[in-house]
């Protein structure tokens, strides 16, 4: 695979999805079952037009069925799925084709995914991947019968203990995936795409209400100190205006938004993708505000040069200013909210540092934390 993206002031190479792999396996398997050889290499042609050229392995074959499989390369992406071997078994069967999911593939145990619950978790559009390899196979040795495919995964059910899938309510392997049949490296919209499915599961099992967090600090904060139900919640990593524009979408009347102040006061400017790399803005939040409050210039500049929200903290007790300032940091998030969910959607914030404990909250926080602990 030597397609590659410019990312971070890198060139970095892509790969290819578990639904190219099985798309390439169940291809290979046909060949075999039918004529007997496995050939050296399948070229795919992926639903982003980029052709493959995949090397099958491990092949058996009897006169009712052939297997091989096909090893995910990730290319420079850091997936848990990396050098996975995914194997397709193909039989025939009187008409049409019959996709199905074998061992290490996880099966669909809660409402809201694009699969139907009890199905295996192979996504629609490997699903579409994995077809129309399989009747190419037919078409060009022009067999008119049915073919049946089960898609398997070597330690599937092991690897996908480190995903998001039972969370998801996917139990007992990995998940086939992948829309475009590439992987590109860090890829934002892969990111975005988990934080959707997880708020499409939510609402199909009847939540209106979402506990967000952008990461493990705020997860951790939630249950330890607020003692909050995390099965109502999802991560949003840095795209915290994405995940509330889709949950808006989707119909969530309830958002509670938990987060560290790293990220959390970058709202306070407009910052909705909170990633260092895209803006930052912490000290320059802090000392516009700490300014309007009056700080003296030394102060100011202290500002500035703090590394971490913790000492800016510090900074603004040394002269009383600490309530002050977060009172307004506070205001100025909680109107970007207000603004990005547009009224359609009661939304709520509590900002924390892990030293200082809570810096600001909304009005109706301590209401919410109420709530998703079970209380109201």
């Amino acid at each position: 695979m030597d397609e590659r993206v410019y990312k971070n002031q890198k060139m970095l190479r892509c790969g290819y999805t578990t639904g190219s792999c099985a798309a390439a396996a169940a291809h290979a398997a046909v060949l075999l079952l039918l004529t007997g050889h496995l050939p050296d290499t399948i070229h795919l042609r992926t639903p982003k037009g980029i052709v493959l050229a995949l090397h099958p392995e491990d092949a058996t074959a009897t006169k009712e069925v052939a297997s091989c499989c096909v090893r995910k390369d990730s290319g420079d992406d850091p997936d848990v799925t990396n050098g996975i071997a995914i194997y397709a078994q193909a039989r025939l069967i009187e008409d049409g084709i019959c996709i199905l999911g074998g061992e290490g593939i996880g099966r669909v145990t809660r409402p809201g995914l694009s699969i139907p619950m009890g199905q295996a978790a192979i996504n629609p559009g490997p699903q579409r991947q994995i077809r129309e390899a399989v009747k190419a196979a037919k078409d060009m040795l022009r067999y008119p019968g049915g073919i049946e495919i089960i898609i398997s995964a070597k330690d599937g059910a092991r690897i996908a203990t480190q995903t998001y899938n039972e969370h998801l309510g996917i139990v007992g392997g990995i998940s086939i995936l992948g829309t475009s049949g590439i992987v590109e490296p860090m890829s934002e919209s892969a990111l975005m795409e988990t934080t959707h499915l997880e708020l499409d599961s939510l609402y199909a099992q009847g939540q209106h209400s979402v506990l967000i967090c952008p990461g493990n600090y705020g997860t951790d904060f939630a249950r330890d100190h607020l003692k909050l139900d995390l099965t109502r919640s999802v991560k949003c990593s840095n795209f915290i205006g994405d995940a509330l524009d889709y949950a808006v979408w989707k119909g969530f009347s309830h958002i509670f938004l938990v987060g560290h102040a790293g990220k959390l006061v970058k709202i306070a400017a407009g910052i909705m993708n909170t990633h260092s790399a895209v803006a930052d803005g912490r000290q320059e939040i802090f000392t516009a505000h700490a300014a309007l409050c009056g700080a003296p210039r030394e102060t100011l500049q202290a500002l500035m040069d703090s590394i971490t929200i913790d000492a800016c903290i510090t900074e603004l007790e040394k002269i009383g200013l600490r309530y002050s300032v977060l009172q307004r940091i506070g205001r100025a998030i909680d109107a970007r909210l207000q603004n990005r969910v547009r009224r359609k959607a009661q939304i709520e914030y509590l900002m924390f540092t892990n030293q200082n404990g809570i810096l600001a909250q909304s009005a109706n926080a301590e209401k919410f934390c109420e709530e998703f602990r079970g209380i109201v």
